[in-house]
């Protein structure tokens, strides 16, 4: 991961405004330790912070054309550079060996329309001198974060992160993912069009062997490095399958002349946590050089303040699950490894929180992991990009390549719900597919692991130790003003509260809190599938653990037979001491 900051169209060309973006650019600097450099054409500004992963010795940026009179600073990884590079052998002189550097001919060749050429994911800005205009884009699904704004001289300011621009635009948000701004035509366009975005229900037949493929494809593109990489092992079914397919496929690879045939993996949790346990079972089935790191609910509780810093939220369930990440980040970045796989993406695409064991049927489940991964770029992606790159650590996302995402909407939704009658948990077709007799990927144990929230896998008394320290740090006095003092996205519990008054002080802008989504949620739903199950409206936990359907689900909530069961939260910090289950009240 790199940052990027773009200030274009100021009025001030002074040496004073350029020092000023200098300084603002120097607050991605955790994004890009390795190199910095910032390009001016009178008044637009081009500035990069640079963490090396694909040619380190000659990507550094700004990139120019031959005659540099188009100039692009990029956060990216584009996995189809190669290709593309010999597309353009004999019209394109390559300066250097960076994989963003194909945006530029490119955008030589097809103007503005060539976004979806691109296979990976990024945010970059394009300045072209000949005709003063600039082009920006981001992503399909907001991998790669990127704000946008204006200043009081109606300058667009565009950056990686809100903390390079905050104090300098009027107004800024988040950049949308699948989207270009154009300068010539004055606004944001929609340049990632896929089938799956009008939400109608797919008919396509469960295809295993299809599925299979392509994630192994995904993982495979994604082993394009010039440092020593790693993968995140949680134990759960995401990080395994991940894990075990980079380790069967490494050997083909070029990183492993660089580096060997040899994975590491890393693993973070409280002390006799559920992920550490299964991690090591894991990696020892695999044989990977395995790294596990310990935290307490301490260290955790006095990262908060660095980690909401970091990640430009006062979510609930993001600062969770952000927090041991956060350790965990800075750990691995000590060993000397720049870039780790992991497992985003999965549960959204697949319908595998525990909360989809409810949807009353396959159309609103097939809606409901559509919202899903149309917001992970307010989520899970935020979380996995900036707990990691604040360490300048790189996070890749293989259940998130395009081409997969098109395998796995365009299933029929039949196969990917809970049916217990039928022996399917949840992502069962995920399961199926890296069900392998003769050449096993995983164990089956491992393979049908039930689902942990990352902040729940860590250690339950991390979430427990959370609302606890809270508690003392907020007053039932200042839950009841809650309102008054935060009457947009007003705090519904006081460890909400805390994280919003941490917020608050480092962002205090307007556009800031609205760029935060809220609602109401359990076990990471959309405030729309709260709809499913009527006990759910009276929870105000996001966590996992309230679904009564998890393993480790409160003894006093029961379920229906065959689990699935509900355990509602009424209080402001967790669990009601009887659960409700089936409308019953439960002794």
């Amino acid at each position: 991961m790199c940052g990027i900051l773009a200030v274009l169209g100021c009025a001030d060309w002074s040496q004073a405004k350029r020092a000023r973006v200098l300084a603002c650019s120097r607050r991605l600097k955790h994004r890009g330790p390795d190199w910095s450099r910032l390009y001016q054409c009178e008044g637009n500004f081009l500035a990069q912070q640079r963490l090396a992963i694909v040619s380190p010795l000659s990507g550094d940026q700004p990139l120019y054309n031959e005659d540099q009179t188009v100039i692009v600073v990029a956060n990216g990884e584009i996995y189809n550079h190669k290709k593309i590079r010999k597309q353009f052998a004999s019209k394109h002189t390559f300066s250097t060996g960076s994989d963003c550097e194909v945006i530029i001919p490119l955008y030589e060749e097809y103007g503005e329309n060539f976004v979806d050429m691109l296979d990976g994911v990024f945010a970059f800005v394009l300045y072209d001198t000949r005709t003063k205009t600039y082009m920006a884009a981001r992503d399909a699904i907001g991998v790669n974060p990127l704000y946008i704004g204006k200043g009081s001289d109606g300058a667009v300011w565009i950056s990686s992160e809100m903390k390079a621009l905050n104090e300098d635009c009027v107004k800024f948000e988040i950049f949308p993912p699948g989207h270009l701004y154009s300068s010539a035509a004055g606004g944001l366009r929609r340049w990632y069009n896929p089938h799956w975005f009008a939400e109608k229900v797919p008919a396509t037949p469960y295809q295993p062997l299809v599925l299979r493929e392509a994630f192994e494809k995904a993982v495979i593109k994604r082993l394009m490095t010039d440092v020593p990489f790693g993968v995140l092992l949680s134990g759960g079914l995401d990080s395994s399958i991940v894990a075990s397919v980079t380790k069967r496929h490494l050997i083909e690879t070029e990183a492993a002349e660089k580096f060997g045939t040899e994975l590491h993996s890393f693993v973070v949790g409280l002390e006799d946590s559920p992920d550490l346990k299964a991690a090591r079972e894991v990696a020892d089935y695999l044989g990977t050089i395995h790294h596990e790191f310990h935290f307490t609910v301490q260290d955790g509780i006095d990262a908060i303040e660095e980690v909401i810093y970091h990640d430009e939220t006062y979510d609930v369930t993001t600062i969770r699950a952000s927090t041991p990440m956060f350790l965990m980040a800075r750990k691995i970045k000590a060993l000397g490894v720049k870039m780790v796989l992991s497992g985003e993406g999965s549960d959204e695409l697949l319908g595998g929180y525990l909360y989809f064991h409810f949807a009353p049927n396959k159309e609103e489940f097939h809606k409901e992991t559509c919202r899903k991964v149309k917001a992970l770029h307010q989520y899970d992606c935020l979380r996995a990009n900036k707990a990691t790159s604040a360490w300048g650590l790189e996070v890749r996302v293989p259940f998130l390549d395009k081409e997969f995402i098109n395998v796995a909407m365009s299933m029929d939704p039949e196969w990917k719900l809970y049916n217990p009658d039928l022996g399917r948990i949840e992502k069962w077709a995920m399961r199926k597919a890296f069900d392998d007799e003769e050449q096993p990927y995983l164990p089956k144990h491992i393979l049908y692991r039930q689902k942990e929230q990352f902040s729940d896998g860590v250690g339950y008394n991390w979430i427990d130790g959370l609302k606890a320290f809270t508690e003392q740090q907020v007053s039932d006095e200042m839950m009841q003003n809650a309102a008054k003092v935060y009457p947009y996205n007003t705090p519904i519990n006081k460890e909400a509260y805390y994280y919003r008054m941490i917020f608050e002080r480092l962002f205090p802008q307007e556009s800031a809190r609205e760029t935060v989504p809220w609602g109401p949620s359990i076990a990471c739903s959309t405030p729309a599938a709260i709809e499913w199950v009527e006990q759910w409206k009276a929870s105000n936990d996001p966590s996992g653990r309230l679904i009564a359907s998890h393993n480790s689900a409160s003894a006093n909530g029961h379920g229906n037979g065959n689990g699935n069961g509900v355990v509602v939260a009424n209080g402001t910090n967790g669990a009601a001491a009887n659960g409700t289950a089936n409308g019953k009240m439960e002794e």
